[in-house]
């Protein structure tokens, strides 16, 4: 668990001079620690160590975890199903990935039962990759307006996107550029639902980029818990489906 520790400090080094090359102080950038695949006892040796935000890709793992985890704030970063939303609304604090009227309109109806408005995040697919979600960065503005319209119970707080995985880190800059401008120019929109505060860009081997782009939330996992072991997990899984664990 030592290395967790190491791992963070190593992380909030890079996000302090990644700000300090575009002139911005390393608070302005919110870590949001994935948790995908880590077991609890991981998961609050990071949060001890100051984690504060803690990002899911998959809803079960939400629920698997959600007692076990001290106090923190959880954010559901993955592809979320409609028929899912109902087992969240009422423990995440933002979702990241909303990218269809669909969707928005099974969160709204969700959080309207639980009497809250929940914050959420357009997400962005900035290569219109197929293997991606995602609205492309023409379409982004018609669903936060969409949504706007329709929603009640949703608080737009920015956009959220997944960069193409290259070789070089840098090479994605162009389209961290994209959606920072999509997001200045949507963030002019007055509207009492929408607020502006989060770009959520930027993961394990891209976030200093994503930063100098204009990134203020970076979704960090294997820099700070070491690589995934599928397999372990997947066995694991297993073993608590035949009650073994």
């Amino acid at each position: 668990m030592e290395d967790i520790k190491k791992n963070l400090e190593t992380v909030r080094g890079k996000i302090r001079e990644a700000a300090e090359v575009c002139g911005r102080n390393e608070e302005e950038v919110l870590l949001v620690a994935v948790s995908k695949t880590r077991d609890p006892e991981e998961i609050n040796t990071a949060i001890n160590a100051g984690v504060t935000d803690i990002g899911e890709n998959k809803v079960q793992e939400i629920m698997d975890k959600y007692d076990a985890i001290k106090p923190v704030k959880w954010h559901m970063i993955g592809h979320l199903q409609t028929n899912k939303v109902k087992y969240i609304i009422d423990k995440v604090d933002m979702i990241h990935s909303v990218d269809s009227m669909k969707l928005a309109k099974e969160i709204d109806k969700r959080a309207k039962a639980h009497d809250k408005v929940m914050d959420v995040l357009v997400q962005i697919n900035p290569a219109d990759e197929e293997s991606k979600f995602g609205v492309s960065i023409d379409e982004a503005g018609d669903l936060v307006r969409e949504i706007l319209d329709s929603c009640e119970n949703i608080s737009i707080k920015g956009l959220m996107s997944v960069a193409p995985i290259v070789e070089d880190p840098r090479d994605v800059k162009p389209y961290f550029d994209g959606v920072k401008a999509k997001y200045d120019e949507l963030s002019k929109i007055s509207h009492p639902r929408l607020d502006f505060r989060y770009l959520s860009m930027g993961m394990s081997h891209d976030f200093p980029v994503a930063i100098e782009a204009g990134s203020n939330l970076v979704r960090v996992g294997s820099a700070i818990f070491g690589e995934r072991d599928y397999a372990k997990y997947r066995r694991e899984q297993e073993a608590k489906k035949n009650g073994n664990a």
